[in-house]
């Protein structure tokens, strides 16, 4: 190889190495992006509601009448039907199905009496509960908007921190169609 090919051959390859790291002819979503830093001119809390149904449960306290002794269901229907039979005693055909029919009815409002007699009432309570739903509210940081100067422009843009006085921020260009 001649002496003057070495040094040609090193010459192209260092402007191509230092275009490489220049990026002005990078591919991709990088190519035509940079990173700068802004002044803050202003940063200013966003807050929000956040709701939430919070279910509880709610009692209270309600007065009832008791009854204990005695079973008017049996004694109405034992009273029905000594009525019954006794009302088929008495009389003859048609008769003697509406005398029986009666009977039953009067045995067993006697039996159904007669029952209740020996019931006993009294006072007491009885307390009930029910699921009810609270909405909770509480107020929340959502974020920033944060308002910056660069390059004599200004900005505004919601950010989800405060980025203090100074913000990095990525610029790209492309050209407008």
């Amino acid at each position: 190889m001649s002496k003057m090919f070495l040094p040609v051959l090193a010459l192209v390859l260092a402007t191509g190495a230092v275009q490489a790291q220049d990026g002005r002819y990078a591919e991709g979503d990088d190519a035509n992006t940079h990173y700068g830093w802004a002044d803050v001119l202003r940063v200013d809390p966003v807050y929000g509601v956040a709701r939430s149904e919070v279910p509880r449960q709610e009692c209270y306290d309600e007065p009832v009448v008791r009854r204990e002794g005695g079973n008017t269901t049996a004694g109405t229907v034992l009273g029905a039907v000594i009525g019954g039979v006794l009302g088929n005693t008495v009389g003859k055909g048609d008769g003697r199905k509406a005398a029986t029919v009666a009977g039953a009815v009067a045995g067993g409002a006697v039996g159904h009496g007669v029952a209740r007699r020996g019931e006993q009432e009294y006072d007491d309570t009885v307390t009930r509960c029910r699921q009810v739903s609270s909405v909770s509210e509480q107020r929340r940081l959502m974020g920033y908007d944060v308002e910056y100067r660069y390059h004599g422009d200004v900005y505004v843009s919601r950010l989800n921190y405060d980025p203090g006085e100074r913000l990095r921020v990525r610029v790209s260009v492309a050209p407008a169609e």
